[in-house]
């Protein structure tokens, strides 16, 4: 349907330096990306231009040179590292009489495989069916059979491509209509989750850093785990208990790309979700990557997209033993913990990693005295689970008031349950008093030389 490479499939590869020369380690990624994707890459063809071609992108003569080395190969497809538009693929298609599929098309087949959940499929699909809309020509008649044939499908007086293009905008909309219900029952469950928030921590970093390897070594989960692009989609959630006690969430996500499509990301917003949900980003590095900084600033990028690159983040440096460097941790001028450096597929600096983990969740955590309602003993139940609480007091009413320690988003959090009153946040070691009218609105932590203040 989507023109993904077959497994096993011989394709020639494709990829142009506009303005520089070719950098042979993007070509490496490449290759590796279509050895993910199932294909057998049997010649990588190179060049540079200062910019694209309108009809071929590649040029006239190069896609001439590309068009000799396929009948040559006896290949069976065309990858191109770069976004096409959709006249320059059906022009080389045309001339090389093979199918060719752009970046952003072979990114979002290897999505397709990848995902397990109903959510992933129906995101990913999606996005295929956005990615292939500008490129409807006659022929996709496999839109019709899905509806049950041609006869009876077509409007009055349609052409073929007009038919192709309605049924192509009623399956987007069925599949958003679905993704929008599994969304409101999703989010229906973080909320009631949510209702004793415990602290959650999220892997991020390029792909294949050894965010799935680092997540089986800290919460003992049988992540899958494999030396390809893309191994993890769906996202994986699993409970890890921190030196001293506390409870966290630790999620495990989708890796990052070089040149990843904006529209792309929407294809794993499952996953990222949980991103934007947490307490703390652990941003997973292979510290053995010459172009590690490259790495570092490409998933900085897609976490300021996603609006999470201000959340706490500790950077872990994976893979120590291929430069064979000993696991410790970093730290900045305030004795922060910033960096660590572990060898997860060893479990070398697993038990640094968990302590440096333990230390910045609790200097995120700050100290609140909250008011819980007598009808709401399940939820105190379920702080004292969560060894949240620091000390409890007993009123008159039935109610009981709670010192806990917790970050500020997950405060907010629970100053919007019902039965939870804030009393007090001690922000910078000063106590502040919380107007109860405030409460289930905004609250927000200010500096010691403010008082708490709150929008509605």
């Amino acid at each position: 349907m989507f023109e993904r490479p077959r497994t096993g499939e011989r394709a020639v590869l494709v990829r142009l330096g506009l303005g520089a020369p070719v950098d042979p380690e993007d070509v490496e990624e490449f290759v590796r990306l279509a050895e993910s994707a199932g294909a057998v890459p049997v010649a990588t063809i190179s060049g540079r231009r200062n910019r694209p071609d309108s009809r071929f992108f590649v040029g006239s003569g190069k896609a001439e040179e590309i068009r000799d080395v396929v009948n040559a190969e006896n290949a069976d497809i065309v990858l191109v590292d770069h976004p096409l538009s959709p006249s320059q693929e059906r022009n080389l298609e045309k001339l090389i009489e093979r199918r060719v599929l752009d970046r952003s098309g072979l990114i979002l087949d290897i999505f397709a495989q990848r995902a397990r959940s109903h959510e992933g499929k129906l995101e990913v699909e999606l996005a295929q069916l956005k990615h292939i809309a500008s490129r409807l020509v006659r022929g996709w008649t496999h839109l019709e059979r899905q509806r049950g044939g041609g006869i009876g499908a077509r409007g009055p007086g349609e052409t073929q491509l007009e038919t192709d293009r309605r049924l192509l905008g009623q399956r987007v909309r069925t599949l958003t209509d679905r993704l929008r219900r599994i969304q409101r029952q999703r989010e229906t469950g973080r909320r009631q989750r949510a209702e004793i928030p415990v602290p959650s921590i999220a892997l991020v970093g390029y792909t294949n850093a050894g965010k799935s390897t680092l997540f089986r070594r800290m919460t003992g989960a049988d992540a899958y785990v494999a030396d390809q692009l893309f191994a993890t989609l769906d996202p994986t959630v699993r409970r890890l208990t921190l030196p001293g006690g506390t409870a966290v969430v630790v999620a495990d996500t989708v890796g990052f790309i070089r040149d990843l499509p904006h529209e792309l990301v929407a294809a794993f917003k499952s996953t990222l979700t949980e991103a934007r949900e947490a307490t703390l980003l652990v941003h997973v590095v292979d510290a053995s990557d010459p172009r590690r900084e490259e790495r570092i600033d490409e998933v900085n990028r897609v976490l300021d997209e996603i609006g999470v690159d201000e959340l706490p983040q500790v950077m872990v440096f994976n893979k120590i033993d291929r430069l064979g460097l000993a696991p410790r941790i970093d730290r900045d001028e305030t004795g922060r913990a910033t960096h660590v450096w572990v060898a997860a597929a060893d479990a070398i600096g697993i038990d640094l990693l968990v302590a440096a983990l333990a230390e910045r969740l609790a200097r995120v955590a700050q100290r609140a005295t909250i008011r819980v309602a007598a009808g709401a003993g399940a939820l105190r139940s379920r702080l004292y689970s969560a060894n949240l609480v620091r000390a409890e007091r007993h009123a008159d009413t039935g109610a009981s008031e709670l010192d806990v320690d917790m970050s500020e988003h997950e405060l907010l959090k629970l100053a919007r349950e019902p039965g939870i009153e804030i009393l007090a946040v001690d922000s910078a070691g000063k106590t502040c008093a919380l107007p109860g009218r405030y409460l289930q609105s905004e609250v927000r932590q200010l500096s010691s030389a403010d008082s708490l203040s709150a929008e509605s």
